[in-house]
């Protein structure tokens, strides 16, 4: 998993870390390997620490993927200060850097991990990879149950999957039914 999250975090690198004039040329490897191993090491603290519920909502897509987001803020403000202590970076340029990629690197992770025509992501991969073999059974679980209490299994398989998103979407008016039915409307 590591080595496709860094994958993601060089394609996103481009416009916060190469083309940024604060970041010096000679450092922009070095600043996109640091967010890399900032993101897996905030994202197992974050299991570590039992926010197990923190890290379902982001994966089943419950909360937004933005500022406003815990698990967002949590590895922005981790990675901006290692930014600033690694590499001298300003404290302005150290945040623009971690606020212009965070966001976009773990909302195409969660993307990625939910697209069932791409095997190179696996919620359940991600979860192993960041916590112990306890851990990641109770945070799919939160998953599931979660979707289970709103009657998402279409598929009647007992978890909830991409595959119930697609058989909702297909069959329910598209991504507005599914929403709808996620939010108890028929």
């Amino acid at each position: 998993m590591f080595e496709q999250l860094t994958q993601l975090v060089q394609q996103y690198g481009n416009s916060a870390v190469v083309n940024n004039d604060a970041v010096p040329n000679e450092q922009n490897e070095a600043v996109i390997s640091e967010t890399s191993n900032s993101i897996f090491a905030g994202l197992q603290k974050i299991a570590s620490e039992g926010g197990g519920e923190q890290l379902a909502s982001l994966f089943s897509g419950k909360s937004s993927i933005d500022s406003s987001n815990p698990v967002v803020q949590q590895i922005t403000q981790q990675l901006s200060g290692t930014l600033g202590q690694k590499f001298g970076l300003s404290s302005d340029t150290s945040s623009g850097v971690a606020s212009g990629m965070i966001p976009q690197i773990l909302s195409s992770l969660v993307n990625k991990a939910k697209d069932p025509n791409d095997s190179s992501f696996q919620i359940s991969d991600i979860i192993g990879s960041l916590t112990n073999s306890g851990q990641a059974s109770g945070i799919m679980e939160t998953i599931n149950k979660y979707g289970m209490q709103f009657g998402l299994d279409q598929n009647a398989d007992g978890k909830v999957d991409v595959a119930d998103v697609m058989v909702i979407t297909k069959t329910k008016g598209g991504i507005a039914g599914f929403i709808g039915k996620l939010f108890g409307s028929k």
